[in-house]
């Protein structure tokens, strides 16, 4: 049976401390970790400020895959997305709070996560992404995956929720409802997972912590 959370069983904030605790006993226990309206607030309306003033030419077609192997597939998925290098001030306390966050799981966990990448992702109404795992086959160097939701006043009627299964069963795990300020976490390979289509737009930052997958023929993080 799944479970669906909403922004409206969010409890009050906590600090980043508690909240870093919470994600990391998750993820040592279940895998997966969910918080609705966890977001710090300042953090949360910078970034979603900073999305809604991008020129819409700054977003491009996601694709499947990574460096030579990129290939455009809509059948599998139909959103846009633009990488966070940390140009803008948004961008820079996002990319301080996720390296805060990294710091933390590998204290707490030690899992040994090397690097952090992410990007906003826009979904117009009806877009989506079929179930697919974040981990690149003959790269796992894709450790946790990070997901924030950038949507406020979101309501169950606009749907756009992201579907969490367990193993390969194809079994429903969990359903999330992408409310404003929501964080989603998991590890990487384990978990497949779809964005269902909305009826409105979708916005959300996903990232993913990596571990150091360099060899002599390439260096990673790929730049």
């Amino acid at each position: 049976m799944s479970v669906v959370l909403t922004e409206d069983m969010a409890i009050d904030p906590v600090s980043d401390t508690a909240l870093f605790e919470s994600i990391a006993n998750h993820l040592a226990d279940t895998g997966y970790s969910i918080h609705p309206n966890a977001l710090p607030a300042g953090l949360l309306h910078s970034l979603h400020e900073h999305l809604h003033s991008m020129p819409e030419y700054y977003f491009k077609r996601a694709g499947i895959g990574r460096d030579d192997n990129l290939m455009l597939n809509q059948f599998v998925r139909k959103d846009e997305v633009c990488w966070i290098n940390g140009d803008s001030r948004a961008g820079r306390e996002w990319l301080d709070w996720a390296g805060q966050l990294q710091q933390y799981l590998n204290r707490r966990l030690f899992l040994g996560l090397f690097s952090f990448e992410s990007h906003f992702a826009h979904y117009s109404p009806g877009d989506f992404y079929k179930t697919h795992k974040d981990a690149f086959k003959g790269q796992s160097n894709r450790v946790v995956s990070l997901v924030v939701y950038l949507n406020p006043d979101w309501n169950k009627e606009d749907q756009g929720e992201l579907v969490i299964y367990q193993d390969e069963s194809n079994e429903e795990l969990i359903r999330v409802t992408p409310g404003f300020g929501t964080i989603v976490a998991f590890l990487s390979e384990d978990f497949p997972h779809e964005v269902l289509p909305a009826n409105r737009d979708r916005y959300s930052i996903a990232g993913w912590f990596r571990v150091n997958g360099s060899d002599t023929q390439r260096v990673d993080p790929p730049r």
